[in-house]
């Protein structure tokens, strides 16, 4: 699998003698978070985490992402963690863009790599540990699981890419299709963390406005989306959080494949307040 295909160059800090302009926006409806922005300044450190870092870029908060949060972790060789997850309610997805690392689940450790996708479940002992000598670094989406009377809670996943078949659409010519690393029709998980490819020039030819919240990351290659009312170019790197119902729509506006990484929440009846 060819790594350049998971965009991984975050971090930095712009000169001085760059433009303060870009195309970050945060709206009611959507909002993006350009490539540009993910510094060095904007980095978190995480309790019971050594000699790691992360990119927190997406938390339930009022006005923004009511179902989960999104990090982007970077982990330096000898660094990991054996208390990773704080709340024994959260489940967890990863989704490894560079480099090499372990987790340990329950006793059995699991070797990922770039393309490499995971999904552990709520209340498992986990770890994680970079023996290589490279830092890694993954997007690990967190969620409270939403338990459901007479369902059998889910079981982990090790996967990778490589080892999925692309699930085209169907009147496309192959043009858009998802890679899928939880069987949609598997009812016992509350969410799914999918890589969606679209060909030059393939496109979503409608405005989707649906119940399901998502947040993107553009893995590889470049877009013009439509977001509610207003048009956005986005390229690898960036990310997006579209709320509830936000009208969306897209085309693949570069001349290679746009990828990316894709968070929503499914299979469950809403709240009632």
């Amino acid at each position: 699998m060819d790594n350049r295909r998971y965009y991984a160059n975050m971090g930095g800090l712009p000169g001085q003698t760059e433009l303060l302009s870009s195309k970050a926006v945060f709206t009611t409806a959507y909002a993006v978070i350009p490539r540009t922005v993910m510094t060095d300044i904007v980095t978190s450190l995480l309790p019971h985490w050594k000699d790691s870092r992360a990119w927190i870029i997406a938390r339930p908060m009022t006005g923004f992402s009511e179902t989960f949060a999104q990090y982007i972790v970077e982990v330096a060789p000898g660094g990991g963690s054996t208390r990773p997850e704080p709340n024994a309610k959260a489940q967890a997805a990863l989704f490894v863009v560079d480099g090499e690392f372990t987790i340990t689940l329950d006793g059995t450790p699991h070797a990922l790599r770039a393309g490499s996708f995971a999904y552990l479940p709520a209340g498992a002992k986990w770890t994680v540990e970079n023996t290589s000598v490279a830092p890694a670094k993954f997007h690990w989406v967190r969620k409270v699981f939403q338990a459901v009377e007479d369902i059998d809670l889910p079981p982990a996943i090790f996967s990778h890419e490589s080892d999925q078949e692309i699930a085209h659409m169907p009147d496309t010519n192959g043009a858009w299709g998802t890679t899928r690393f939880i069987d949609p029709s598997d009812i016992r998980y509350d969410m799914h963390l999918n890589i969606v490819t679209f060909e030059p020039g393939g496109t979503i030819p409608f405005m989707e406005t649906h119940v399901m919240e998502h947040g993107l990351y553009v893995l590889e290659g470049k877009a013009v989306y439509r977001l509610n009312t207003d048009w956005v170019e986005v390229e690898a790197g960036d990310f997006m959080w579209l709320r509830a119902f936000c009208p969306q729509a897209c085309y693949a506006s570069g001349p290679s494949r746009f990828r990316y990484l894709l968070y929503k929440d499914v299979n469950r009846h809403v709240d009632l307040w």
